[in-house]
């Protein structure tokens, strides 16, 4: 098994930029696809961002490409997203999952899943 927990949200102007950390413990990272997914308020689930198990592939949403980057230091078990120019509808609860294999953009293609982390971008 694999215990995520997401770390660096908070509330952040429109426009601002805010780096979220996912610090994985349990089974070795490093054979883990990993992905970040975030729920906003009366919405689904949604993906966000998705990076292979050695880093070597990544994945966006139209939503996130151009403005956030996915990455990850598995010497470190973490996975980190940045998130640059903001806006007011990135606000939502904030998500790192992970699974063996490929990275999954569906929230069922994922078996690991943090406890989450909110932004709140302001206007």
């Amino acid at each position: 098994q694999v215990q995520l927990i997401e770390s660096g949200g908070g509330l952040v102007q429109a426009g601002g930029s805010l780096r979220l950390s996912c610090a994985a413990s349990g089974r070795s990272f490093s054979t883990y696809a990993m992905g970040w997914f975030r729920q906003a308020p009366g919405k689904d689930r949604e993906f966000v961002a998705a990076i292979g198990w050695n880093g070597g592939s990544t994945y966006y949403a139209d939503s996130a490409k151009g403005r956030f980057t996915i990455s990850r230091d598995n010497a470190k078990d973490t996975g980190n997203l940045q998130m640059n120019t903001l806006k007011t509808e990135d606000t939502a609860v904030y998500y790192c999952a992970a699974r063996l294999g490929n990275y999954g953009t569906k929230e069922y293609h994922n078996d690991y899943w943090g406890q989450g982390t909110q932004v709140t971008v302001s206007s």
